[in-house]
């Protein structure tokens, strides 16, 4: 009931192109019935909320598909920053097309800091991400392995900063 163009289309439109595709959709909408829900959710929505509604419930269900989206599930296979391509799915990192031999725990390391740009890990996260929560070693060896990682990687090793007292961080734009 959106002038010009339905919001079913637009979620249809979303959904079929890859740089929208992953957009979370929350229908909010007049129309109740379960045909309407269930053809909402075929076209890729990801919460159905008919009016009336209420406030409280409609933050609370945004944040929770906010939260879903952020679960590994749909992490990128690629991911290119600068001159710097990691392949998850291939476990394969390159620079300036040439391959960086990582260990299993670099690669881990890397793609986890790569993959939250911009935002600060501390070490026990990263403990806790990258070597288990069983990994009963000192916060210091993500120390050990990040100088090894920034090594390996070049000039490309400058994306990770130290961010003294409390972790690391992946840069999220180039100096």
């Amino acid at each position: 009931m959106l002038p010009g163009m339905d919001g079913k289309d637009i979620c249809r439109a979303l959904k079929a192109d890859p740089v929208t595709q992953l957009i979370p959709i929350l229908m909010l909408t007049a129309r109740a019935e379960e045909v309407d829900r269930v053809i909402g959710f075929e076209l890729g929505a990801d919460d159905y909320v008919t009016k009336p509604f209420s406030p409280r419930e409609l933050v609370l269900r945004v944040k929770a598909i906010l939260r879903r989206k952020e679960t590994p599930q749909e992490e990128q296979k690629l991911l290119q920053i600068g001159d710097l391509l990691i392949d998850s799915e291939r476990h394969q990192v390159s620079v300036k097309n040439s391959p960086v031999r990582l260990t299993s725990t670099e690669f881990k390391l890397l793609l986890e800091l790569a993959s939250r740009r911009g935002r600060i890990q501390t070490r026990e996260n990263l403990l806790n991400k990258v070597w288990g929560y069983t990994y009963e070693g000192y916060a210091r060896t993500v120390d050990t392995h990040i100088r090894r990682l920034r090594e390996k990687l070049g000039f490309s090793g400058e994306w990770i900063e130290t961010v003294r007292g409390v972790g690391y961080r992946f840069r999220d734009e180039e100096k």
